[in-house]
């Protein structure tokens, strides 16, 4: 009862009247991605075409596998997941993250944050315009806020697993891991500009671009 009152929390404080995307016109703009029609977000599909498929997923009840060099993993549930938030602008994702994992410094360009802990023990922490550090050690039943747009972390310093449920005020809130995409986007951001901007050589860069690659299968 406790969780589930939590959750209704999180949807009652992101929805409604502060919701960042455009309000809907309609009850119900079910995503069409088969439409070619181009617009800030997606087609409706005809009224007489939705079911309760369209707002259902499962996704978040199944705990994450954090087994890639960051030790930990996000499962998203946006409109790309559920196809009825279309126009609704709100949207969760599950993050788990392993004993010493990281979910790495990262910004969500279209949304605030609200973090929910539904396991174990975590440090996190946003940085505003000014430079300063905001940061909390949250434990289980607990809420931590991210502000749009600014670059935020949890880190799993405990020795047993933990997991968040992260609730946002838009339908796809976008995500961008800074050093991801810094050293890994395509095509490649120039050598010199890298060196310069993080004092380092270009060895250094090159290091880290290998790091960061995504591993092929």
């Amino acid at each position: 009862m406790e969780t589930l009152c939590a959750y209704l929390l999180i949807f009652a404080a992101i929805s409604g009247a502060l919701a960042s995307d455009p309000d809907l016109l309609q009850d119900v703009c079910v995503a069409d991605f088969a439409s070619g029609t181009k617009l800030n977000g997606y087609a409706c599909k005809d009224a007489a075409n939705i079911s309760a498929s369209d707002f259902f997923f499962d996704g978040l009840a199944k705990e994450g596998v954090p087994n890639n060099l960051m030790g930990s993993v996000v499962t998203a549930a946006n409109v790309q997941k559920i196809s009825g938030l279309n126009t609704l602008g709100v949207s969760l994702s599950r993050v788990d993250i392993a004993p010493g994992g990281l979910n790495p410094p990262h910004t969500h360009p279209r949304a605030t944050e609200i973090a929910f802990v539904l396991a174990g023990v975590l440090d996190v922490g946003f940085i505003t315009a000014s430079n300063v550090l905001v940061s909390k050690t949250i434990k289980k039943g607990e809420v931590f806020v991210f502000p749009r747009g600014l670059v935020h972390f949890q880190k799993n310093n405990g020795d047993e697993p933990a997991a968040i449920l992260g609730a946002f005020n838009s339908q796809l809130p976008g995500t961008q891991s800074i050093a991801a995409t810094l050293f890994t986007a395509t095509p490649e951001v120039p050598d010199n500009v890298m060196t310069k901007a993080f004092q380092i050589g270009t060895k250094e860069v090159e290091k880290i671009k290998s790091k960061l690659a995504p591993k092929k299968a």
